[in-house]
């Protein structure tokens, strides 16, 4: 009896059938000439991957926005727009300087020989300027994606060789050196803008004066030769009252004025970029050079 007994049980035990088996056994009954299926390993799926073992678009876009140099970018943009407000109203604004001279304070050609070649000087060098920039902005914002693809695959299969490393610290120091070069050239561009500033204020001066009718505007004057542009024996070197409101009135030092002002904002603005472009370049190259010590540390 206790044998018929634990019989049944086994009977009962081998015929319960799990869900994996049920499914099977469909499989075969819905098709029954099909070969008997086998079960591969499927690896599991790494990141935001589609079944398909295809990323999606949205995927494919997060990636690409986060291999992006955000502050590179911005550097960039800054720099072009700086470097090319300096470079274009600066070139103008010199060229009404000079034309300014030579009607209202120096007559004579010889006394202002040596500026007017200093000013044409000044152009060329700011054709280079411009052209450099045009280069070097395209230079970093490259190698601002070559560092952040760096960064941001730190713990993945992307390896940092030291021609790289050196590159960016090229890049660092040059940085650096343009970044002081250029706190310079924006003081010297606020030179002239101060000297228009007080030939316009004078001018406002005498305008003030004549309204109130209280003192002649004519003992008013402003001297050009106290500011070493042009020598002291040019003629006549300084315009008073009326003759120094009307220079105020002409189209050449309005322009001017407003454009040296604007020049100086574009100087301002690359300094900016310049700062920009050394605090990333920095970070970057750190980062580089502390990952490439750590695979050192890694592989010994």
């Amino acid at each position: 009896m206790h044998c018929a007994l634990h019989c049944q049980i086994l009977e009962k035990e081998s015929a319960v059938i799990t869900r994996p088996e049920m499914e099977i056994g469909r499989y075969h009954w819905m098709y029954r000439s099909s070969r008997p299926h086998r079960y591969h390993h499927v690896p599991a799926l790494r990141g935001n991957v589609s079944p398909l073992g295809i990323q999606g678009c949205f995927e494919c876009c997060i990636k690409c926005l986060g291999g992006v140099p955000y502050a590179s970018l911005v550097a960039t943009i800054l720099c072009f727009s700086g470097v090319a407000l300096f470079c274009g109203c600066g070139h103008v604004a010199l060229t009404g300087t000079v034309s300014i001279l030579e009607q209202h304070f120096s007559t004579t050609a010889s006394d202002h020989a040596l500026l007017s070649e200093v000013i044409q000087l000044m152009q060329y060098v700011i054709y280079g300027i411009a052209s450099f920039f045009f280069l070097y902005g395209i230079i970093l914002l490259a190698e601002g994606f070559y560092t952040t693809s760096a960064v941001k695959e730190l713990h993945g299969e992307f390896k940092t060789t030291a021609c790289g490393r050196c590159i960016s610290g090229m890049f660092v120091f040059l940085t650096y050196v343009l970044g002081v070069a250029w706190l310079g050239v924006f003081g010297f561009s606020a030179v002239p803008v101060f000297m228009f500033y007080n030939i316009w204020s004078t001018c406002e001066v005498i305008k003030s004066l004549q309204i109130n009718m209280t003192v002649p505007g004519d003992q008013i004057c402003v001297d050009i030769r106290q500011y070493g542009i042009i020598p002291w024996n040019a003629v006549p070197g300084k315009a008073c009252g009326p003759i120094l409101e009307n220079i105020c009135n002409t189209n050449e030092f309005y322009m001017s004025y407003h454009l040296f002002i604007v020049a100086c904002a574009g100087a301002g603005a690359t300094v900016i970029a310049l700062l920009i472009y050394m605090m990333a370049t920095t970070y970057n190259y750190a980062v580089l050079k502390f990952k490439s010590r750590e695979d050192c540390c890694t592989k010994f």
